[in-house]
């Protein structure tokens, strides 16, 4: 025993006393020192004068005890810090594997030499790591090479001339080594088997045997074949067999880290080339990500049931498995065609995961940090008895030593233990967060099940898949997939789903082409990818919406940013409010100083929402009566905001007319509007007839934006002879003494859209009594009948198929909408519930009333519904207003597959058509013209 009195002048020194005050543990750095200098005096002047040794020292007396222990007991294990460019360095496998040749020959104490050995290399790495001469990759990566070290000696200590290769599995094939860790291993050899068998157990009893000296490191061969029941080592014929047959998604996940680490080296090498294919399939089994998904959700499903899901630094929420689960998964999906992204080493894949853009770069700076932070804390729970433990102690006194050994410090009223935890709950979120963004991101099981695709193979499915112009869209793919930005990256990956996608689309060259411009320019290529990557029901979708329609192409171009709308169904699925439209139609005007920019920022605001509209439309969101009812919204909004940023100086309503007034708008639908005003004099008329001149230039003026709306004034009095406003009084005189029939007719449809509700209605009020008469007059009910059958006759334009004819032909629209009209104007008056603007709705309302036949009612729904849906795809499909249904070439096709056809198309297009105006005109001559 030394002598007390040195010890005690050696803590007074300056130098010593200040390390250990600043120390994590101050008491138990005094109690070490006094013990290793009462036991080994000689250290005691090394202690006051090499600032490495007792910084070291003082470290781990709070870190370790299993090291305190250690060093008190063979001071020699202090001998690497003594060389200070050695221990500043980081040492690799060759300097290890000669360091070790010093301590460890084939003697009779083999065996244990290698254990010292082992704890003298330990130390030394603790010590750096403790010191923060390494951070932690470089602590990962020294501890797995003293562990490929000790497995190289073990093998030749136990079986020199077997034929045998180790394989590093888990954190010793990523080079990630924990101080505790399980050093998972997989043995494969060449001959004779059971010599094999031997040699591997042997090795695995030279690394995991409890002595006096401990352990050389834990050693787990359970992650072979079959596990504990399968044998120790196999032929690679044998691996072969069982990975093609018999093998689960996780072990070909485990494999991931599979790294030849000692032995027979080419060996080795052609075991890592066999188990390449099963790892990188060419098309992943989707069943594979679930399985990865539910292995993760039983684990934590454990945790959770021990009650250990918030202090478990490894499989809890937010943990170090979150990060590896995420990363692993993302490998397995891209790794496939991406050999850049397929590191062993967790940090390393997720750098190569950003870098290749399957992560953002801010999701993986922030993973990068926490699995730094996650596994510096494992490493200091483990260092305290070289214990393989993950859980933070629940006993507050061991998580504030955990704290200080990890340099937090007091600081105000917040103690070291609320500064960690506080970091560690932050940690977690984040790290959660992110990891329920990549681990569950629909990309992955969208990819999986898709293989690669060759030119070769990209040439056929251009040709399989109905893509005509093979030049232009096989120049449009170079564009999209060549180069390595994050955008072509992405359309690499999913090329194999986007042709399919597009190949189900109406025009699948039109698709790809609008494709490639909508990702023209690098911010909005960027953004593409990006909501492409992260939902690939938006990719879906937007190929759906760019091969069914070029104006909505150019929509997107112009608004990209909906792109990202086309993954949230609970958009895509609600219907907005007139009100809601009118508010937003304000917010575009209200910031604008000029005519001309309000002008501006109304088309914007009109083309916008024709784009919700129409992508609501197609992709199955809404029923043709929602789309036309939205789209005579957004005509209200548009008609309300730009009265109101004119200003009328008098009482002043617009009565929407035609489709407007019956808010059953198609896309490209004028605007039937009446302008009525309450006032008497020449200066209230004036007025008037300004406000609605401007009005219409408002509306439908011609800018670089393109036409808001197109608005036709011309059902007033006198048509386009007649003033564009009149007042309430002058109504009431035309109607009184001039209006004809087809004039009341047209009343049926007028619906107050916009300025003074109580002049309109008060409009509404004094039209009642000329369009609802008891009786209605039979010469009425005959000139309406006459009118219609002069429209038969006359208002099909020629090269129009009459046969084919959505809007004029026997059984389409005007039959429908003349039969309800006829009915309402025969009816109203004594059935007021049936005074509605909407075809549909009247249609429904008269079959309440008993006044139509349910049968018949159906039969001219139906014809309505059909002839509006083909309207309004084959705009949307062309560009251009167009009544007739299209017969026969590339146009028909288009058309039918926009609606829903598939097989024979045009065919089954056209005889729909027929089945439906067939019967709609059944009941149109039995019931608008009463012919039996």
């Amino acid at each position: 025993m030394g002598d007390t009195g040195l010890v005690a002048r050696m803590l007074l020194s300056p130098e010593l006393s200040d390390s250990v005050e600043r120390s994590a543990d101050p008491t138990a750095a005094r109690a070490l020192l006094s013990r290793l200098v009462e036991d080994h005096p000689a250290l005691g002047e090394e202690l006051s004068s090499d600032a490495r040794v007792r910084g070291a020292l003082v470290a781990l007396s709070a870190a370790s005890r299993s090291l305190s222990s250690a060093v008190v007991r063979d001071p020699s294990l202090l001998d690497p810090l003594r060389d200070g460019d050695s221990f500043v360095r980081e040492h690799g496998l060759s300097e290890y594997r000669e360091s070790a040749a010093g301590f460890v020959t084939p003697s009779e104490d083999g065996r244990g030499a290698l254990r010292r050995w082992k704890q003298r290399e330990l130390l030394r790495i603790a010590a750096r790591d403790l010191l923060r001469v390494a951070d932690l990759p470089a602590v990962g990566r020294e501890l797995a090479a003293v562990a490929t070290t000790c497995l190289e000696c073990a093998l030749d200590l136990v079986a020199p001339d077997v034929q045998l290769a180790i394989i590093g599995m888990g954190k010793l094939g990523g080079r990630e080594l924990n101080y505790a860790s399980d050093v998972d291993v997989l043995f494969v050899h060449y001959g004779d088997g059971l010599a094999a068998e031997r040699a591997a157990r042997a090795v695995l009893t030279t690394m995991s045997e409890p002595t006096a000296d401990g352990i050389v490191f834990r050693t787990d061969a359970d992650l072979r074949p079959e596990g504990r029941s399968g044998s120790l080592s196999r032929t690679l014929d044998a691996y072969a067999a069982y990975y093609e047959r018999w093998a689960q998604p996780w072990e070909f996940q485990a494999l991931l880290k599979a790294h030849p680490v000692a032995g027979d080296t080419e060996l080795g090498r052609r075991f890592a080339e066999l188990v390449q294919p099963f790892v990188w399939p060419e098309v992943l089994d989707p069943d594979a990500v679930r399985s990865v998904r539910a292995m993760k959700a039983r684990a934590e499903g454990e945790m959770n049931r021990r009650g250990l899901a918030d202090r478990e630094v490894k499989r809890g929420r937010g943990g170090i498995r979150d990060i590896e689960f995420a990363v692993q998964l993302l490998q397995l999906v891209h790794g496939r065609h991406d050999t850049s992204i397929r590191s062993s080493t967790t940090l390393d894949a997720l750098a190569q995961l950003a870098a290749g853009g399957y992560i953002e770069l801010d999701d993986a700076a922030q993973l990068d940090d926490a699995y730094r932070f996650l596994r510096t804390v494992e490493h200091r729970l483990q260092l305290q008895d070289e214990q393989q433990t993950h859980t933070l102690p629940a006993d507050i006194a061991a998580r504030m030593r955990l704290a200080r050994v990890l340099d937090y410090r007091d600081r105000g009223d917040e103690t070291a233990l609320d500064l960690f935890e506080a970091d560690y709950r932050g940690c977690q979120n984040r790290v959660r967060s992110i990891y329920e963004r990549l681990f569950f991101a629909p990309l992955l099981d969208t990819l999986a099940g898709a293989g690669p695709l060759t030119p070769e193979a990209v040439e056929e499915r251009l040709a399989a898949f109905g893509f005509l112009d093979v030049a232009r869209t096989r120049a449009a793919l170079r564009e999209l997939t060549q180069g390595l930005t994050r955008r072509s990256r992405v359309m690499q990956q999913l090329l194999p789903v986007i042709l399919s996608w597009l190949s189900g689309t109406p025009d699948p060259d039109l698709g790809l082409l609008q494709l490639r411009r909508l990702a023209e320019g690098e911010a909005r290529s960027a953004s593409l990818a990006r909501t492409f990557r992260e939902s690939p029901q938006a990719a879906e979708r937007t190929c759906r919406l760019l091969g069914s329609s070029r104006l909505l192409g150019d929509a997107l171009r112009r608004q990209p940013d909906f792109v990202e709308t086309l993954g949230d169904d609970d958009a895509l699925a609600r219907e907005k409010s007139r009100d809601e439209l009118v508010e937003e139609a304000l917010g575009t005007l209200t910031w604008r100083a000029s005519p001309d920019e309000r002008r501006v920022g109304l088309r914007r605001f009109k083309r916008r929402e024709v784009l919700r509209i129409a992508a609501r439309d197609v992709l199955g969101f809404a029923s043709i009566e929602a789309t036309e009812r939205e789209l005579a919204r957004l005509a209200d909004a548009c008609v309300e905001a730009a009265l109101r940023a004119l200003g009328p100086s008098l009482p002043f309503a617009v009565i929407g007319m035609g489709r407007f007034g019956g808010a059953e708008l198609s896309y490209a639908s004028d605007l039937d509007v009446l302008f009525v005003y309450d006032g008497e004099d020449a200066a209230d008329f004036r007025a008037a007839e300004k406000v609605a001149e401007q009005l219409l230039t408002e509306l439908g003026g011609i800018t670089p934006e393109g036409q808001t709306f197109r608005v036709d004034p011309d059902l007033r009095p006198e048509g386009k002879k007649g003033a564009l406003a009149r007042s309430l009084s002058g109504y009431q005189a035309y109607y009184e003494r001039w209006a004809q029939t087809w004039e009341f007719q047209a009343l049926l449809k007028a619906r107050s859209v916009a300025g003074e509700a109580a002049v309109a209605a008060r409009f509404e009020a004094l039209i009642e009594p000329f369009v609802y008469r008891d009786p209605f007059p039979e010469d009425a009910v005959r000139e309406v009948r006459r009118m219609k059958a002069r429209i038969e006759r006359e208002r099909i334009p020629p090269g129009d198929d009459p046969r084919f004819h959505l809007k004029l032909g026997r059984g389409s629209l005007s039959d429908v909408e003349f039969t309800a009209q006829l009915l309402q104007l025969q009816h109203g008056a004594r059935h007021p519930e049936i005074r509605v603007t909407s075809t549909i709705d009247a249609l429904h309302a008269l079959r309440t009333a008993a006044l139509l036949d349910a049968g018949d009612a159906a039969a001219l729904e139906e014809a309505y519904r059909f002839c509006e849906r083909a309207r309004n795809a084959s705009y949307l499909l062309t560009g251009r207003p167009g009544d007739s249904l299209p017969t026969d070439g590339q146009e028909a096709t288009r058309l039918a597959r926009l609606l829903g056809y598939e097989l024979e198309s045009q065919a089954r297009l056209r005889d729909d058509y027929r089945r439906v105006t067939r019967r709609a005109r059944k009941v149109v001559e039995r019931v608008f013209y009463g012919r039996a």
